[in-house]
């Protein structure tokens, strides 16, 4: 697939849409890139008939911290608890109307796998109060806000807590497999000679740690390294991939001193100052950037650590309702969340082009076109693997030939498309993105003067998530 991509992409005629809206303009900060245009209201609204209004109450994350960083010490269920705390705060919603919580995560810390039950009773939440933890790889906060969704849909409940949170300050090591089979073996001897017997077996290779790797099960392949062949699949070139990544931490630079990041939470952390703004933004120049080697495919790769999502420690919580609970208990809320989907492609060549194929059936769904979009907000974990979406949505000849669909659906117009940065320069906690994508197409629809929002992101597994927010009306 990848020489047959690099073949028709590198082919497409010179004045096709991605050309004219990219390569023929820079991705750095334009004026035009850094001011999202303020978008005339549609008409209709994506209400349903006989299908229940649901409705973004409120959302909160704790800032996004670079790993090893302030959020060392601390385990995933303490992140977790702040940002429960931090929605609880804000919205001062009673905790005992809460009828249920889901939390999101990847790597899972072995003490606390259920991470929303412990941080829901770290946080204050009645014993009574089920709760559960999902793990979708990048989309486990989208899965728990649908899980969310679907409880409410069902009439199982009508107030709902989802969240996400990931540590990787702190993620399991393990012993080799032939050094935990010996002590589980030695645990169960029953003689001093058994046990001498065993420990007598014990090698120098038996101390060799097993690290946790974001490579795919399937292929053994680092997301990484299969980034840098999309990347080539499509022909983005290293200077596009920086240029787009200067792009993301000029706007959340912007953003943050703008006082536009308004879902972030102040954080007292235990024993440390309180934190209050993501430490990861870091405006650079081409210059720079242009200095870094190859992180993954060397020598000769396009993806390196500044045009790369960075290991991140954080955690989102959001206060989901049935419209008509959240106006019985006064409040205003934010935004709808209406249609969704969840797709899945082959995991060696397709396992980044989740938002590709997830936003034409999105838009079916609701009866949408791109044109109807005032607001995008794409998780970014390559720059090369956003450009790569790009080009894939923009090409009728990918949509031909790997999605079965007669045209393209288009690509996103920049100024509409992730203008307070993105997954690049805020962060990605990888079990907390999806949330912070939702709540912040809704904080943009409200300043930018837009009605729909699209939010989108890719997975590991080949696997990626759509979903519509609607605007309350004002």
């Amino acid at each position: 697939m990848t020489s047959m991509l690099t073949h028709a992409i590198r082919n497409l005629p010179a004045s096709s849409a991605w050309a004219a809206r990219v390569f023929a303009r820079s991705l750095s900060c334009s004026p035009q890139l850094q001011a999202a245009a303020v978008q005339p209201k549609s008409k209709k609204t994506l209400a349903k008939s006989g299908v229940k209004n649901i409705v973004v109450v409120e959302g909160v994350r704790i800032p996004f911290l670079q790993s090893g960083t302030s959020y060392a010490d601390l385990m995933p269920h303490d992140l977790a608890r702040a940002a429960l705390q931090g929605l609880l705060n804000r919205t001062n919603v009673p905790k005992e109307v809460v009828d249920y919580i889901v939390y999101g995560t990847v790597i899972q810390e072995v003490k606390t796998s259920n991470v929303a039950r412990e941080a829901a009773l770290g946080a204050g939440f009645s014993d009574k109060t089920p709760a559960h933890t999902v793990t979708m790889a990048c989309i486990s906060s989208n899965q728990a806000m649908t899980t969310g969704v679907g409880l409410i849909a069902a009439g199982q409940c009508d107030v709902v807590v989802a969240g996400g949170v990931e540590l990787m300050s702190d993620v399991p090591i393990r012993h080799s497999r032939k050094m935990r089979k010996t002590m589980l073996t030695l645990n169960r001897a029953k003689t001093l000679g058994q046990k001498l017997a065993l420990i007598s077996k014990i090698r120098p290779d038996y101390f060799a740690p097993e690290l946790p790797a974001v490579a795919e099960f399937s292929t053994s392949e680092t997301m990484g390294h299969s980034a840098d062949r999309l990347a080539a699949a499509f022909a983005v070139s290293r200077v596009e991939q920086d240029e787009y990544a200067l792009r993301s931490h000029t706007l959340a630079k912007k953003a943050q001193d703008g006082g536009l990041l308004l879902d972030v939470v102040p954080f007292k952390v235990p024993g440390r100052d309180t934190v209050t703004k993501d430490n990861g933004i870091r405006p650079s120049s081409m210059e720079q950037m242009g200095k870094l080697k190859p992180a993954f495919v060397k020598p000769y790769g396009t993806v390196t650590a500044a045009n790369s999502s960075f290991l991140t420690d954080g955690a989102s919580a959001m206060l989901i309702m049935s419209e008509e609970k959240a106006l019985a208990m006064g409040y205003k809320p934010k935004a709808y969340l209406r249609d969704f989907v969840y797709v899945s492609q082959d995991p060696k060549d397709q396992l980044l082009l989740g938002p590709t194929y997830a936003t034409p059936k999105v838009l079916e769904k609701a009866g949408l076109t791109m044109a109807d979009i005032d607001v995008f907000e794409f998780h970014e974990a390559f720059a090369g693997q956003i450009l790569a979406n790009l080009k894939a949505m923009d090409s009728d000849w990918f949509a031909q030939n790997y999605m079965g669909r007669k045209s393209k659906v288009g690509a996103p117009p920049l100024e509409k498309f992730n203008t307070w940065g993105g997954s690049l320069s805020l962060g990605h906690p990888f079990g907390a993105t999806g949330c912070r994508l939702a709540i912040t197409a809704a904080h943009r629809l409200k300043k930018e003067g837009g009605q729909y929002g699209l939010i989108a992101a890719c997975a590991a597994g080949g696997q990626g998530h759509a979903m519509l927010v609607e605007l309350y009306p004002q």
